[in-house]
């Protein structure tokens, strides 16, 4: 291997915890009963571990009654909310499968996922923001309002249950809070008979990813992938029962179900949601009032917060911690969010679904060059290398493909051998598509990426997804899609367009053809409408002109 390889490795002397989320839950419940474990400031909720765990025996024995078992699938369709964590917890007790769906989903997209992974129940909420979610659902499943307690859909043939965040009573849903209501002091003693046939390696959680061939990918994550993940990860920020984690950013993706929830309980300390979604005035004003010590972020919402033309009207002083993920941070960043937000402890992190999803951190203590130029350090029991077109591990200081093994990797894209293969090699190396070096002192930079993925405000969105929606336009001929900088999003989407003979079409009409269609963050920004692209001499398209003609363009 050697010193000057770029293959690092991971604390070796760490324990791996061969818990499931069940029992993660279970031994915080014992050490904490009565400490805060959730707070949402939204909803003026405020439970304890004993009530946040009594919420999650309930509905999970709803779930039970509703002739759910172990090892189904059940979708989450809502923006941040206690009925969020609580679905999280209790399918985990009760040996479901939960399915993130993102709260911007559209009806194709929300279809194409459901029927992915077979989806028995989807809990959901009513509405959200311009999204009715129960629309929604009666443009692809019209059955639901003459459903009698179990669907039976053509489209969506697998899915039965509907579970309603609502007050509203709706023909052909269950009311969250009525299944939860009619399940109160009943015996719970058949989660721990569950509970004790469930193993850590079980598949517990599945993330959508955007997929380089036009259709998501159901990430699968076991009960040990996550839980020793957001174990970790609360360890690099010093957690302790002490903590008050403020969290903004979205549960479904990784950063909030996992480093936050399960960071948080693992460490017996508390979960504050400032709202649905994030605002950077419900965000200061939850640190405020709930003295918050730990702020989780992508860049693009520090700079909002920081930015809000109340800031100095708040007390943020209880901050010293926190995470930033999703893009790099800019040294001005990081040092603003050190001096006006108090938090020198603050941390980076790098990682994706597929892996947890955090590979790297920087530790507490690090300079501001390597918090600002660098993503950390390798995470415990876990090993990373840098490759090359060959898969030869190159030397360190020299740009390659990051690879991850260990505990961390996903156990496969559901139902698609093919593209877990392509993903995951026979060692165990999984091919992450980015770019990156690792440096003399074991620090990894990410430099790029191999499969043009942008990330736009911590979403990612894969080119080819967009280009494969816009490609059904009848108007259209050829598009290609790439991202350019920005300084609020991290990058902005931008689509060049060829259109077939005789037709004719403008910017406005192809945004309008991809809203309500596709989630509201894959729609371009920029539409350039053009005859040809650049090329090489052998045909290949040349988005890296593309791109540089648009950035030159637009400043």
């Amino acid at each position: 291997m050697g010193d000057q390889l770029s293959h690092v490795i991971g604390d070796k002397s760490a324990t791996l915890l061969e818990l499931t989320i069940g029992d993660l839950l279970n031994q915080a419940v014992q050490k904490y009963p009565q400490q805060e474990a959730l707070v949402s400031s939204q909803q003026k909720i405020r439970w304890t571990y004993e009530e946040l765990n009594q919420k999650a025996d309930q509905f999970a024995l709803a779930l039970l009654g509703l002739g759910l078992k172990a090892g189904d699938r059940v979708g989450i369709w809502s923006p941040n909310n206690t009925e969020w964590i609580v679905t999280q917890l209790a399918t985990a007790k009760a040996g479901m499968i939960l399915v993130n769906i993102n709260p911007a989903y559209r009806s194709s997209e929300l279809e194409y996922a459901l029927n992915k992974v077979g989806c028995k129940a989807l809990v959901l909420e009513h509405r959200f923001k311009t999204s009715n979610y129960v629309d929604m659902m009666a443009e692809i499943a019209p059955e639901i309002s003459s459903s009698d307690g179990v669907l039976s859909s053509q489209t969506l043939p697998h899915l039965k249950n509907l579970v309603l965040i609502s007050q509203q009573a709706q023909p052909g849903y269950s009311l969250f809070q009525d299944l939860l209501d009619s399940t109160e002091g009943q015996d719970s003693s058949i989660l721990d008979d569950i509970g004790k046939g469930l193993r850590a390696d079980d598949p517990i959680n599945i993330q959508f990813t955007s997929g380089t061939t036009g259709q998501p990918k159901g990430a699968t994550l076991s009960h040990k992938n996550i839980v020793n993940n957001g174990f970790f990860v609360g360890e690099g920020i010093q957690l302790h029962s002490q903590d008050r984690i403020c969290l903004p950013v979205p549960l479904y993706h990784c950063f909030g179900m996992v480093m936050g929830v399960l960071a948080s309980i693992s460490h017996g300390s508390c979960i504050v949601l400032p709202d649905e979604a994030f605002d950077s005035k419900t965000v200061l004003q939850s640190i405020d009032d709930e003295k918050c010590t730990v702020f989780y972020a992508v860049p693009t919402m520090f700079n909002m917060v920081l930015d809000d033309c109340d800031f100095s009207n708040y007390d943020v002083s209880s901050l010293r911690t926190g995470i930033m993920a999703g893009a790099t941070c800019p040294v001005v960043l990081m040092n603003r969010v050190i001096a006006e937000l108090h938090m020198k402890d603050v941390t980076i992190c790098y990682g994706m679904t597929e892996t947890s999803p955090v590979s790297f951190q920087t530790l507490i203590g690090d300079t501001l060059e390597k918090q600002t130029t660098t993503v950390g350090r390798v995470h415990p029991l876990l090993e990373v290398r840098i490759v090359d077109e060959d898969d030869s591990t190159v030397p360190r200081g020299v740009k390659g493909e990051i690879c991850t093994r260990g505990y961390s990797v996903m156990k496969g894209y559901w139902e698609d051998q093919k593209r877990t293969a392509e993903a995951i090699d026979p060692e165990g190396w999984m091919h992450t598509g980015d770019l990156g070096v690792i440096d003399q002192d074991g620090y990894c930079s990410i430099v790029g990426r191999l499969k043009d993925m942008i990330i736009r405000g911590g979403e990612n969105v894969y080119p080819r997804e967009v280009e494969e929606f816009l490609y059904h336009h009848q108007d259209i001929a050829e598009v290609q899609v790439f991202g350019i900088p920005s300084e609020k999003f991290g990058e902005e989407i931008c689509a060049w367009i060829q259109l077939k003979p005789g037709s004719s079409l403008d910017a406005e009409a192809v945004k309008n053809h991809c809203r309500d269609k596709i989630a509201h963050y894959k729609v371009p920004r920029y539409i350039r409408f053009v005859d040809e692209y650049p090329m090489t001499v052998t045909g290949k398209i040349q988005k890296f002109i593309m791109r540089d003609k648009m950035i030159t363009e637009l400043s």
